[in-house]
């Protein structure tokens, strides 16, 4: 009688190494290019010459109200004023997402092997996220800015937020965060008319942080690879609430106020302005054609990144 033999399911392990081999390579790669492309903000932003108000804080085409009638009736001086503040509470709104990426970071890494170069790569993360912090900080400071904040009913989500998202919630909604912000500060760091120090913390973060964005879109696919349609839909929804308090987050409706402005009005012709929606949905495209391809929009989901405008 021939003997039954229990084969080992070598084609599953051969795949789970391949796996593994992938995305710790991709760690690598990420520590290598910090090693040789990284910054101090400290030293390379000029931080002592005095603000030129000659300039704007932000590619005017991004301004909340730019496009509207309220716009064509504001002075030179006020439109940079505006686009400064404008600046100002971007930056703000980073911070605070910023420090939710960091905790929510710190938590997936907690007690995992520290020789392991994706635990190495995260704490690089860190302490990139934590000297943009300290960049942007100082940057709303020199435009002239008080410390804005998003409602406090935001900040009471985000605790939470950061508290229960794991896995690909987690780092599908860092993306979000980070992609809306890549586009438009790629626009600022090119253009001339925008103050020269902020052209510098827009190009020393959008270096630095396409590889927070690359790990976060390696780490969404990882994480969701066979994640039932249940996981899936309720992920999916917890990323798209995410994505609507940090972008309607972004323009705290004080700067309207701290340039100038009647704050009721500039409020109203911003919420009616198409053309700073259509500046939001071409800049989310790439990221709209990602989260599809992650099997991220669903219908739910959907409706609220269509409420900010995203899609």
């Amino acid at each position: 009688m021939a003997s039954s033999i229990v084969r080992p399911d070598t084609e599953g392990r051969d795949k789970e190494r391949d796996e593994d081999r992938d995305e710790h390579s991709v760690a690598r790669r990420l520590l290598a290019s910090a090693a040789v492309l990284a910054y101090d903000p400290a030293t390379e932003v000029d931080w002592d010459t005095p603000l030129d108000k000659d300039f704007h804080g932000a590619s005017p085409e991004w301004c909340s109200l730019y496009g509207t009638a309220y716009w064509d009736e504001m002075t030179d001086a006020q439109r940079k004023e505006l686009t400064r503040q404008e600046a100002a509470s971007v930056a703000s709104t980073g911070i605070w997402f910023e420090m939710i990426l960091q905790q929510m970071v710190l938590r997936d890494i907690y007690a995992k092997d520290p020789t392991d170069a994706k635990f190495q790569w995260a704490l690089t993360e860190i302490a990139e996220e934590c000297r943009h912090s300290i960049m942007f900080a100082r940057g709303a400071a020199k435009l002239g800015a008080p410390a804005y904040k998003p409602p406090r009913y935001v900040l009471e989500l985000g605790r939470a937020f950061k508290t229960i998202a794991f896995g690909e919630a987690a780092y599908a909604a860092i993306l979000v965060a980070e992609e809306v912000l890549d586009v438009m500060q790629r626009d600022w760091m090119r253009d001339e008319r925008v103050v020269p120090f902020v052209r510098t913390i827009n190009n020393i973060h959008v270096v630095e942080e396409s590889r927070h964005m690359k790990f976060a879109r390696d780490e969404t696919r990882r994480r969701l690879a066979g994640a039932g349609r249940v996981r899936r839909q309720i992920q999916a929804f917890v990323v798209a609430i995410a994505s609507y308090f940090i972008v309607t987050s972004m323009v705290n409706k004080q700067v309207y106020a701290n340039a100038g402005l009647d704050t009721e009005r500039a409020l109203a012709e911003a919420r009616a302005n198409q053309h700073h929606k259509s500046m939001m949905r071409s800049s989310c495209s790439g990221l709209m054609d990602f989260l599809a391809s992650a099997r991220l929009l669903t219908r739910p989901a959907l409706m609220f990144y269509k409420r900010a405008h995203l899609i």
